[in-house]
């Protein structure tokens, strides 16, 4: 019976799709009709509101052909989807949703409804869900969360005034729903409880010193992506000079150090001189004497006095060549493109390979340091005085790393690790003894949250202000709550919705606000991937460590402008403007930009817009030697528009990269998506992604301008799902402002995700349509947003795990 049923179904729908036209604009409320086998949909002259009951036989008309029990097209089956009833089925009515607010469904060149009615549909679905929502709220489960690789460098930063590189001692962070910090991906292990005891030990030590430091050497490696041409100035180095590095590295006493760099020697190069500077001043310059192509050599300087503490060194070039130079071709952007190329017929020039620094010997000390300064608030001139200093030093440090009041069995737990150390090694090595504990205790490296007494499993309660200002400052700043926001949470205001805009509106000023820019907009549009596949040197000679990091550089500085202005995150898909430098407008073709500076720049033609027309997205969504609109067309909807397309079923003809078409002429990248696409298990998902990934295939591989491919004008033409024509980035921005809904909830989806720690589940979009409701109505400027989140239960509260019996 259930195989006659489906077979009617489809009968029906064919005969729909055979009988008349189709509604393209789903979310326009048209005048267009649609004959139908069952009476559900009046003729759309006039506005009717359908009861749930008609919405429910419209799923099964035009939804149920597709997503049935048989077919589970999708995995998904709406086969007994009640309209009235689809807050018992929240998960599969969600799915729902979001494609229709997308106007994906039904799918193109299927019949659709006329009129309004998959308006109604969709409105009728979240008020039936957001409804059982507001009734009995579900917070979800969401275990506490230790502090990341890069939470820990900043909390490290605030903490003890010490830049350390995290991942000298702790493991890859997992991602999970895009970010590093979900809670649901911190397993705990004995390994790495071991990789924070180490860390804390190691940095304690170099936040004090150590006058016993023994003669050690510390490698560090320049990637052979940073190009070191005569015009590339390395950000940190001394004018005039070329290439090289620039780094922190830390000095254990005041004694004397080494430095050793090695270095890659191109053809045809002069000798040259090359300059050691620490903070900013030269302190030596060595000679090195050209000896043949190709040679790998070292440099070593003469012992060099200096002080205890982090201070940055730079070793670089003198740059003895001013203007062109030229050999046969015009030399490449990326300096080791051409000597590794060889063929280029280009000049060659030295390459700093690496840097290594030993020492210390003849040691004197350890001089007064920031980290020093920020630690030892008082010091002890008797002994009688020692054991209060430090109980005075870590009520203050222990205060600002534990993110709450201190207790006196907080201090006295610490004092006890002190007394331990200083009975043998004195006042300084008892502090750091202390610290080392601090910064190895379970309230210093994870973010506990308290659970009152008595509470049941599955019971909502609010965060203790205290703690809620730990998760306001590690959504807005990626670190520790300051001493003002301590302040208002002590005194059990921070909650009162007034004093808490206050603060928001204080935090989004403060320069830590960066890392809205830096940490979620970096991980939400997977910035992290730009260069990970790097291009072909042969085809992309001109792309560089310097360029890509401009190009994420740029997208990091709109949103940080964004925030800044308190504009739309709409801005981000239609700015006619952008940040550059000389470097990356000279690649982008934008005149008159001068100098390693960024500043904004209006767009000279429409060619770009948004983010869109950024290096950043264009290059990780590219393959090292050719562009792919598969990937681009991905990203867009499942990154900016949450509905990532399913995987490719198995056994799919891999895409082939190279044929040709005959006489010598290479397929365009069109042409052989064309060809793949021709098999309908291909086509059914390649309808929706290439046209936005062809949108933008005239830039190429790193995000440069083009209209040829193989020497074949390209053909960027195609057509939206919903039947607009798009050739272009700034066409496609416009059929996605069409809709912007989806846009702004996927946008809040992934802002919530990244402030609360967990991906969201379908039992969270009732809280993210009243979020952007909310902010609609306050033209979706991004305070809006970030107060929608922040003021949210499910940021404000927690809900009890259900444990097993």
């Amino acid at each position: 019976m259930k195989t006659l049923a489906l077979g009617a179904v489809l009968a029906a729908t064919v005969l729909v799709a055979r009988s008349g036209p189709t509604d393209t604009t789903p979310f326009a409320r048209t005048t267009q009709a649609h004959a139908t086998p069952v009476a559900v949909v009046h003729e759309a002259a006039e506005t009717h509101t359908l009861p749930p009951a008609t919405l429910t036989q419209v799923v099964q008309q035009y939804c149920v052909v597709c997503h049935n029990d048989a077919l589970m097209t999708g995995n998904v089956s709406f086969q007994t989807l009640d309209v009235d009833k689809a807050a018992d089925r929240a998960e599969t009515a969600e799915r729902m949703i979001r494609k229709l607010r997308a106007g994906m469904m039904p799918p193109p060149g299927i019949p659709r409804p006329g009129g309004d009615t998959l308006v109604q549909l969709v409105e009728t679905l979240e008020s039936k869900v957001d409804a059982a929502y507001k009734a009995a709220p579900n917070l979800g489960d969401r275990r506490f969360q230790r502090l990341s690789q890069t939470e820990y460098q900043r909390v490290i930063k605030d903490l003890l005034e010490l830049d350390v590189v995290a991942s000298r001692w702790l493991p890859p962070d997992v991602f999970m729903g895009g970010f590093d910090n979900a809670s649901g991906a911190q397993r705990l292990s004995p390994s790495l409880l071991d990789s924070f005891l180490r860390a804390a030990s190691d940095v304690s030590l170099m936040a004090i010193g150590d006058p016993k430091a023994v003669s050690t050497s510390t490698k560090y490696k320049n990637p052979i992506q940073v190009s070191q041409h005569a015009w590339d100035h390395v950000e940190g180095t001394p004018f005039g000079t070329r290439g090289g590095i620039v780094l922190e590295h830390d000095f254990p006493a005041d004694g004397k150090y080494v430095f050793q760099m090695t270095t890659a020697v191109g053809d045809k190069m002069v000798d040259e001189d090359f300059d050691l500077s620490i903070d900013g001043v030269s302190v030596a310059t060595v000679m090195m004497e050209h000896k043949g192509s190709g040679v790998v050599g070292t440099l070593h300087t003469q012992p060099i006095a200096v002080k205890a503490g982090q201070h940055t060194i730079s070793a670089s070039f003198v740059n003895k060549i001013d203007g062109p130079y030229e050999d046969r071709f015009q030399p490449t952007a990326w300096s080791w493109a051409g000597t590794q190329g060889g063929d280029y017929g280009i000049t060659g020039l030295t390459h700093l390979t690496e840097i290594m620094v030993t020492g210390p010997t003849d040691v004197v000390g350890v001089s007064e340091t920031a980290s020093r300064k920020k630690i030892f608030t008082c010091y002890p001139k008797t002994a009688a005085e020692q054991r209060p200093c430090a109980e005075t030093i870590f009520r203050t440090l222990a205060g600002q790393a534990y993110r709450r009041p201190v207790t006196a069995q907080d201090v006295g737990d610490l004092l006890r690790f002190y007394d331990s150390a200083a009975t043998d090694g004195g006042f300084e090595a008892g502090v750091q003894m202390g610290m080392q504990a601090m910064l190895a205790s379970p309230e210093f490296v994870f973010r506990l949250e308290r659970e009152p007494a008595n509470v049941q499993p599955g019971q909502r309660y609010p965060l203790t202000d205290i703690d809620f200002a730990t998760r306001l400052a590690f959504f807005l700043w990626d670190q520790a709550p300051d001493a003002e926001l301590l302040k208002v949470a002590e005194a059990g205001r921070l909650q009162n919705n007034s004093v808490l805009e206050q603060q928001v509106k204080r935090m989004l000023k403060d320069p830590k606000a960066e890392a809205l820019s830096s940490r979620f907009l970096f991980q939400w549009l997977r910035l992290q991937d730009v260069g990970k596949v790097w291009p072909e040197n042969s085809m992309f000679p001109d792309f560089s460590k310097q360029l890509a990091e401009g190009m994420v550089k740029e997208t990091e500085m709109l949103f940080d402008h964004i925030i800044k202005d308190d504009l739309s995150p709409l801005e981000l898909f239609t700015a006619d403007y952008t940040f550059v430098n000389e470097r990356l407008a000279k690649h982008y073709g934008i005149p008159g930009v001068f100098g390693d500076e960024f500043r904004r720049v209006q767009y000279p033609t429409t060619d770009r817009r948004g983010i869109f027309g950024h290096g950043s997205v264009l290059q990780l969504t590219s393959m090292s030697a050719r562009t792919s609109p598969v990937l681009r067309g991905k990203w867009v909807m499942e990154v900016i528009m949450g509905t990532p397309p399913p995987p490719p079923p198995p056994n799919v003809p891999a895409f082939d990269a190279s044929p040709s078409a005959g006489a010598g002429r290479r397929l365009t990248t069109r042409e052989r998506m064309e060809a793949h696409r021709a098999a309908p298990v291909c086509n059914s998902c390649h309808r929706f992604i290439d046209p936005i990934g062809l949108a933008l295939d005239n830039f190429d591989a790193v995000g440069a301008f083009r209209v040829r491919e193989n020497m074949q004008a390209l053909d960027t033409r195609g057509e939206f799902y919903d039947g607009t024509p798009v050739t272009s980035a700034s066409e496609l921005s416009a059929v996605l402002m069409k809709r912007p809904v989806p846009l702004v909830r996927q946008f809040t989806n992934s802002m919530m995700a990244y402030a609360i720690g967990r991906p969201m589940q379908y039992f969270d979009q009732p809280t993210i349509r009243q979020i952007t409701r909310t902010a609609e109505s306050n033209g979706y400027t991004m305070s809006s947003f970030i107060m929608g989140i922040v003021t949210s239960e499910p940021f404000r509260m927690r809900q009890a795990q259900n444990t097993a019996n």
